[in-house]
């Protein structure tokens, strides 16, 4: 079973896609802010990470800063999924070490599932 970390603090979308991870059979924790998320990263083995940029109290960018600067974590995968899509932003997340960067208006729940299948593949 891969074990899935999701940053976000939407709790709509937080229902959403921990739903949706479980239903296909996927391990799937939440932290609501970087600051949390960091710290579930530190403690537990993750095969991915779905990461919001803007969050409360430690923000996607530091959270992706973070992760590269890390020698257990630099090789976590991360897709990036959020409202932020204007193209330097999604470049930033990439060149940050993103493997793929979602934004969440062109996506339904379902198509960031089959994103999450083809990372994981």
């Amino acid at each position: 079973m891969k074990n899935i970390l999701l940053i976000e603090d939407d709790p709509f979308l937080v229902d959403i896609y921990t739903t949706k991870l479980k239903e296909l059979g996927f391990f799937a924790d939440v932290a609501s802010d970087g600051e949390e998320g960091l710290r579930k990263l530190k403690e537990k083995d993750f095969d991915l990470l779905i990461l919001d940029i803007v969050l409360p109290h430690v923000d996607g960018w530091q959270v992706l800063k973070q992760i590269s600067e890390n020698e257990k974590l630099k090789n976590l995968k991360v897709i990036v999924l959020s409202n932020l899509g204007q193209k330097e932003e999604i470049e930033k997340g990439l060149k940050l070490g993103a493997v793929k960067y979602l934004v969440k208006a062109h996506y339904t729940p379902l198509e960031v599932i089959e994103e999450i299948n083809k990372v994981l593949k």
